[in-house]
């Protein structure tokens, strides 16, 4: 399993993710400074008052979406087919954070020779050149790799100004991405929500801009609510409707996503329902807050059991509750790890164990 290692070395550095400045991008925020977290990030652009009962079921067909999303009660495998377009989806992705072009070069090199085939490529991380530039040394024909971009753009006001911003985020993410020689992304992610349901619709409709042009085979979300997602299927001009959905989704915050409420269980399905994966960001904690001493301790005996890390435990429970995740690490045997978490399987008394960390709330 590559050795032990504390999931405190595995914590996302997510906390000072770069976001645009006023010069750059005429972005909503909830307040002035380069720097957010993700976590705020979320908490001011979700919609105030969204409690558990928001993530009730959309009634059958409501979203004229098509085939439903590949889950089973034993979670995913390595590999998910997503719905709306999406694709064979990789369950684990590499999600690059924040450093220079050069770092980002040398650890998706790194990322490839482990074995790594999904990547985020965050605009907010700030070096989608190096991450190119990587892909394209690498030799491996792109039809054998899933790429994700991102577009911020939620500080935008009304339809026009968020259409604007969006368009012109896509547009950048396919001039850093061409250094590299890639000319398509597999899929295009919406960073944030705007504020307002108009400047969320204004922002889709630019992403659907970029999927007729064949830019992306498909476009999801990020930190959406059930309100929002909601308001992207029941709008009768939607063409194209989101397949993923990245969520603070890990041991630490069961029961208590921000917007969803309820167990783990009951997030992905209320995503499922809409025909959307949860993709976990902060999989292993990081700037949602780092795993207590409980959790690691849990998560390292159930691991004994099996050969594995305390973090591949905390990954192994994601995968069995029917979500993905993207994660980040800087050495080799630490990105073999976390793809070699398939071959085990989580007994119900260590599941019930691991969902009942933060109390009855964390049951499924």
């Amino acid at each position: 399993a590559g050795g032990k290692r504390g999931i405190d070395l595995r914590m996302h550095d997510d906390s000072k993710l770069w976001v645009p400045s006023q010069e750059t991008e005429k972005l909503w925020l909830p307040t002035p400074g380069a720097q957010l977290s993700r976590r705020d990030a979320l908490r001011f652009s979700a919609t105030a008052g969204l409690v558990a009962a928001s993530a009730a079921p959309l009634a059958a067909g409501a979203s004229g979406a098509t085939e439903r999303l590949a889950l089973t009660n034993q979670g995913l495998g390595s590999t998910v087919k997503l719905s709306n377009g999406g694709g064979n989806f990789p369950t684990m992705s590499f999600g690059l954070q924040v450093y220079d072009d050069a770092k980002a070069r040398k650890l998706t090199l790194v990322a490839l020779e482990a074995g790594v085939r999904n990547f985020f490529s965050s605009v907010l991380a700030g070096n989608q050149k190096g991450f190119a530039q990587a892909i394209k040394e690498s030799g491996i024909p792109r039809e054998e790799l899933y790429i994700c971009g991102s577009v911020v753009s939620n500080r935008a006001k009304g339809f026009d100004g968020a259409y604007a911003a969006t368009t012109k985020g896509w547009q950048d993410n396919m001039k850093k991405f061409s250094t590299g020689g890639i000319e398509y992304l597999d899929q295009i992610m919406l960073d944030y929500p705007a504020n307002d349901a108009v400047g969320i619709l204004g922002q889709w409709r630019a992403f659907e801009e970029m999927h007729s042009q064949g830019l992306t085979k498909s476009l999801s979300v990020s930190n959406f609510s059930p309100e929002q997602i909601d308001l992207l299927l029941e709008d009768a001009e939607t063409t194209v409707f989101p397949c993923v959905n990245q969520l603070p989704f890990n041991l630490a915050v069961n029961g208590k996503v921000p917007s969803w409420g309820g167990a783990a269980g009951a997030v992905v399905a209320a995503n499922k329902d809409r025909k959307c994966l949860v993709q976990a960001w902060a999989p292993l904690g990081g700037s949602t807050g780092k795993f207590n001493n409980k959790i690691m301790q849990a998560c390292k005996e159930i691991g004994d059991n099996y050969d594995k890390t305390a973090s591949q435990v905390a990954l192994r429970w994601i995968v069995e509750t029917g979500a993905a995740f993207t994660t980040s690490a800087s050495k080799k045997v630490h990105f073999e790890e976390d793809l070699n978490i398939f071959d085990f399987k989580l007994e119900s008394e260590q599941l019930l164990t691991l969902n009942t960390l933060n109390g009855r709330v964390g049951v499924q």
